[in-house]
């Protein structure tokens, strides 16, 4: 059954919730039918959600780039805020074409100021300057085909 559309999160909404949360999550195939879940930190720009990770997520977005990305916030029922995407990530392979991704040098600046300090110590906002390296560490792009949202606060309570 679908979202109402009053219960969904505005543009502004969701803006605030992509830019202000720290942590999404991404569910990637793995061999077989495995899917891998895994938590990271991320940016948004142009529609779209940036993270830089290695590992198995790589491995298997290289295989099959179909994923599902979660971000939410809250935890009791009635303050869930959240947006659900699904749709396709592209691994930026090399310095070139990180260079080249549309909002990529935005959210190196964004990420850079939002997780300055590595855990929420304060510290002097710096530019995320990460880039391709070894065989897997890599930059992704994620680009939504479907999405959706939901705030449970516009729930009307009897």
């Amino acid at each position: 059954m679908p979202i109402p559309q009053e219960l969904s999160l505005t543009k502004d909404e969701l803006d605030d919730l992509m830019l202000t949360s720290w942590n999404m999550r991404v569910a990637t195939i793995g061999p077989g039918t495995r899917i891998n879940v895994t938590p990271l930190w991320f940016g948004w720009a142009e529609g779209k959600i940036f993270f830089y990770c290695r590992g198995q997520k790589v491995v298997n977005l290289r295989r099959n780039t179909t994923c599902t990305v979660l971000v939410d916030k809250n935890e009791r029922f009635p303050e869930l805020q959240g947006a659900m995407f699904q749709g396709q990530a592209k691994v930026l392979e090399d310095p070139e074409a990180e260079a080249a991704e549309p909002g990529m040098e935005e959210v190196r600046w964004q990420m850079g100021k939002k997780y300055a300090g590595g855990h929420g110590e304060a510290a002097e906002p710096r530019k995320n300057e990460s880039s391709a390296r070894g065989r897997h560490w890599r930059w992704v792009v994620f680009t939504p085909a479907k999405m959706v949202t939901w705030d449970n606060k516009k729930i009307r309570r009897a």
